[in-house]
């Protein structure tokens, strides 16, 4: 207990009362806010802390970086299922890589959960539990997924801004979140909660249990939490901004502008060329025009996809934790933490699109409608007459084809069912040895495991339907003299295999029998291992006139090794969709580190204390060799009231596992731009002559006057991402400057606390994934060398134009930088006003600058303040009375005005920052009472006056598919309701 009031009484001084913040904290706080009494003989000595970003224990230790932080009070007070809901509120985080409502179209990791610090990607967001690394929740990724982090578990989470990795290692280029959890629990807390979105979805169900004991000296406990929650799905077609495909229209006066409907040109009853143009069926199965999007005269025949769409995907977790220490004697003991979660997530989306060019790639999707049996012509009889009198030969060969594009609405929708557990133990020893001076040590080691297995529906083996699209008639003895005619796979050991003819041409025309034969399950196998050891041990090595110097040092090793192994179809891009091949990686590292901090002054005249400190950390990884880090900072106290700090650091990341080895794997990116689009056989400039020298384009532009792309061309690029072995550790460079002002001697304002703090980090040779976007740019603006990751189709291909773009790759390199810059603002204040007590904080951060220069000598590309990443102005607002037993608390959420990506606008010849979405605010909050001292009610409300997302639509950079938003910064899903009863006992 006296650990914990001395906790919270350093992090009140030191971080500007970020920690008042709600009602449920403020009960334990009857007076006004006193600043810590002195020290004196009668109180015995004062129990040393340790702060997140140190491992030097001391009296009164604080952090010289800037540090915000929430604690149980806020989690409880927000009614957050899932830590990340509540991170996310926080101003120094930015938009996450992955979240439940952005990553229903990922071929894995759905519905897991991360952070990103700073808004400099998750992979440079170290989380911690406990000041140690957690396994990671994504293969070959270090992100932590923070569905298996109970959140009723929890004690605080800290997170640290600017460069740490001298103290913890790698990934801490932009900082630290460390979850510290509960500690010394003694008694029984039930939690059960309820809640749902006005629209009855987003259903929100919760229970859990956490029970602790102690010894009666405190020396020894356990606690052990047990929750579970389910949060249903949201789906596209229940809301209006999403329930119809749509589109940006492109258009350079206002680019919000959309078409609406934009519906994919691959439908159920089929599309099918033939050398006049294309057709299809209506449900009658009569033969009329293609007219994807309809008009005044006609219905549209192309198909909504935003039907079968999700916007968050349901996830559902049972969770396990444990922590315990046993005492050994008064010096040592033993401690452990387990954690298993089981997390079920269910993506879904529309059914497969399904080109002939999947099928027949060889020849660009021409689908044979005769053969050649034994040198007789035989026609295919599934081909209808109306098609086979109006086709001819196209590949070369001789013999009539014909080209479709069909949605496989009788396979079903592409679902997945994903499975995936992690389990942790950690354990160890710690206590404290006399050598001249008192010596505190840890030593643990620590295992972690996250599986994945995914099985998933609405694929087909491509193989299997070439052979049922390729059929013969087949004449058979009914057994009453006469024949009767079949139609049958033309090849006979397809036949034997169970061959069945399938029928694409219009609704429903697919049988059970042929769906049988083409069907391919999919299924995904991921595992991730953690092991880690280390030891440390810290104290004072001597004292100086202003104090004891203190040290800390210690070793780690970790080793990574992550798996994805997707089925065999999918590996070889069989099965019509992403080519997924499977991913291996592992590394090792060995590290020793040591940390210093040393008084300098003491009560001395503008010098109440001036402490330096410092670290390094030294590092062997297998993959990328030797790495180093180190960190130097300052803290001065002119006077009690007031703290100046600053810190100096080299970061370092080595790439991760599929950073180095991740083989191409398929993507489908939705906000290209072409750069030839407009140009012509005469028009001028280094653009206009790459672009007619592309394939395909000078076709194109013979047959319509200037280079144009059509709906299918917009909706039809791909490309692959891919890994690089040759990669190098990244380094950042990270300085922070700032001040802590509590005006305790200052009557009027003495229950204020305020802190301020500038950060600038900058890293050489950043591992980033080149931009496509950049790509098409820089290929058709002069730099040749970029050309050979675009390939365009050189002829016309089913509903694709010549010279349409079919694939931009990327790949992951050590780029020329990323850079972002900033400033921090707290204010918090707490006190008795009328019959109770009112809370506060205020945090915001203006993001100053932020870019990334895509290739070693590139132009910058700035992102800060762009939609698809951060919003330069950001803060929140929490507010808590306390009444006898009553408490509201409320939670303010402001992103500031934000513009499209400026790469992006470049088509359109529109400067940086000229087109802007609006400035969102949403507001929380939670209601409770307090009954017969154990049982607490509460009511919340989130986005509680609905505000809508901004319209980031389709074909807009950032767009996230099914929420028509970006939809990891925004709310796509509305107004929500929950309720709950708490009893602590």
């Amino acid at each position: 207990m006296r650990e914990r009031s001395l906790s919270q009484s350093v992090r009140l001084m030191c971080l500007g009362g970020v920690m008042v913040g709600m009602a449920a904290q403020a009960q334990d706080q009857q007076a006004p806010l006193q600043a810590a009494p002195a020290q004196t003989a009668q109180q015995g000595p004062m129990q040393t802390v340790q702060v997140t970003g140190s491992r030097i224990r001391a009296p009164g230790a604080e952090a010289a970086s800037p540090l915000q932080v929430l604690t149980a009070a806020d989690i409880a007070a927000s009614g957050v299922t899932n830590l990340q809901e509540l991170l996310l509120k926080n101003p120094t985080l930015g938009t996450p890589t992955v979240s439940r409502t952005n990553s229903n179209f990922l071929t894995s990791s759905g519905g897991v959960s991360t952070v990103d610090l700073r808004s400099l990607g998750t992979a440079r967001t170290l989380v911690l539990l406990n000041g140690r690394r957690f396994v990671a929740g994504m293969p070959g990724e270090s992100a932590v997924d923070l569905n298996v982090i109970p959140t009723d578990f929890i004690e605080r989470v800290d997170m640290l801004t600017g460069g740490a990795s001298s103290t913890y290692g790698s990934d801490a280029v932009a900082g630290v979140v460390n979850i510290i959890t509960k500690r010394n629990f003694n008694g029984l807390i039930l939690d059960a909660q309820g809640g749902q979105s006005t629209k009855h979805d987003d259903t929100r169900k919760k229970f859990s249990l956490t029970w602790g004991v102690s010894n009666g000296e405190g020396t020894s406990n356990i606690m052990t939490h047990f929750g579970y929650s389910k949060q249903g799905a949201v789906y596209s077609k229940d809301r209006p901004a999403t329930a119809v495909d749509q589109n940006s229209q492109n258009d350079p006066t206002d680019l919000f502008l959309v078409d609406r409907p934009f519906y994919s040109s691959f439908a159920p009853q089929g599309r099918f060329f033939h050398d006049e143009g294309s057709y299809t069926y209506d449900r009658a199965g009569n033969v009329i025009p293609w007219n994807t999007n309809g008009s005044d005269t006609e219905a549209a025949t192309g198909f909504n996809r935003s039907e079968y769409r999700s916007i968050a995907v349901p996830t559902e977790r049972y969770l396990l934790a444990t922590t315990g220490n046993l005492a050994l004697n008064d010096k040592h003991s033993l401690f452990f933490e387990g954690n298993y979660a089981a997390t079920r997530v269910s993506t879904r989306i529309e059914p497969f699109a399904l080109g002939a060019e999947d099928v027949y790639p060889a020849t660009g999707g021409a689908v044979p409608a005769e053969f050649l049996v034994d040198g007789t012509l035989r026609r295919n009889p599934i081909v209808p007459q109306y098609l086979y009198d109006r086709i001819s030969d196209t590949d070369g060969d001789g013999l009539r084809d014909y080209y479709f594009t069909r949605r496989l609405a009788e396979v079903g929708t592409r679902s997945a069912q994903a499975n995936r557990d992690t389990f942790r133990l950690a354990g160890g020893v710690k206590g404290s040895f006399n050598l001249v001076r008192e010596w505190n040590y840890e030593a643990f080691v620590a295992y972690g495991q996250t599986k994945e297995a995914q099985s998933s529906t609405g694929q087909v083996n491509v193989l299997n339907f070439r052979n049922a699209l390729e059929t013969i008639q087949d004449v058979d003895d009914d057994n009453n003299n006469g024949n009767r005619t079949e139609t049958i796979c033309r090849d006979a050991n397809a036949r034997l295999q169970g061959c069945v003819p399938i029928n694409v041409f219009g609704f429903g025309t697919i049988s059970p029998e042929a769906l049988k034969y083409v069907g391919a399950p999919g299924s995904l196998e991921t595992q991730i291992t953690q092991k880690l050891a280390g030891g440390s041990i810290t104290g004072d090595i001597f004292d100086l006139p202003a104090g004891a110097v203190g040290f800390a040092a210690g070793f780690e090793w970790r080793g990574e090794e992550s798996s994805a192994v997707p089925d065999a179809l999918t590996q070889a891009g069989l099965n019509g969709g992403n080519e997924l091949p499977p991913t291996f990686g592992d590394f090792n590292v060995k590290e020793l580190f040591a940390e210093i901090r040393v008084p300098i002054l003491k009560d001395k005249p503008f010098a109440r204390a001036l402490d330096f400190t410092g670290a390094f950390r030294r590092g062997n990884y297998s993959t990328v060799g030797y790495a180093s880090s180190w960190n130097a900072g300052v803290e001065w106290s002119p006077v009690s009231d007031l703290k100046f700090r600053a810190t100096r650091a080299l970061s370092t990341r080595a790439p991760n596992i599929n950073e180095l080895f991740q083989p191409p794997q398929q993507t489908f990116p939705g906000d290209i731009v072409d750069p030839c689009e407009g140009v012509t056989a005469s028009s001028q400039g280094t653009r206009d002559a790459a672009c007619r020298a592309a394939p395909g384009v000078m076709e194109n532009i013979a047959a319509n006057g200037a280079f144009t792309l059509n709906q299918s061309d917009l909706q039809g690029i791909s490309g692959y991402d891919r890994g690089n072995p040759n990669l190098q550790a990244e380094k950042g460079w990270s300085t922070t400057l700032g001040f802590v002002w509590t005006p305790r001697s200052i009557p009027a304002i003495r229950n204020f606390a305020f802190t301020v703090d500038y950060f600038d980090i900058k890293i050489d040779d950043a591992l980033v994934f080149m931009p496509r976007q950049f790509a098409l740019e820089n290929c058709y603006g002069g730099d040749g060398s970029l050309c050979n990751v675009i390939i365009r189709r050189p002829t016309q291909v089913g509903g694709n134009s010549a010279g349409s773009l079919e694939y931009i790759d990327s790949l992951v390199s050590n780029s020329g930088g990323v850079a972002t810059e900033g400033v921090d603002v707290t204010v918090s204040w707490a006190d008795r006003v009328g019959p109770g007590r009112l809370s506060s904080r205020l945090a915001w951060t203006w993001l100053r600058e932020g870019y990334e220069v895509p290739t070693p000598g590139a132009e910058r590309d700035y992102w800060a303040g762009e939609v698809n990443r951060a919003a330069k102005n950001r803060a929140t607002l929490n507010l808590g009375y306390k009444w006898g037993p009553w408490s509201i608390n409320g939670t303010t959420t402001y992103i500031g005005k934000a513009a499209l990506d400026d790469q992006f606008l470049a088509q359109f010849e529109i400067p940086r920052n000229g087109v802007r979405v609006g400035a969102k605010t949403y507001q929380d909050f939670q209601l409770s009472y307090e009954f017969r001292k154990k049982w607490e009610l509460y009511l919340g409300i989130d986005n509680a006056f609905d505000t809508k997302a901004p319209p980031v639509v389709s074909g807009l950079p950032g767009s996230d598919t099914g929420a028509e938003t970006v939809a990891g910064t925004y709310d796509p899903i509305g107004r929500r309701y929950y309720a709950g009863l708490r009893l602590s006992l």
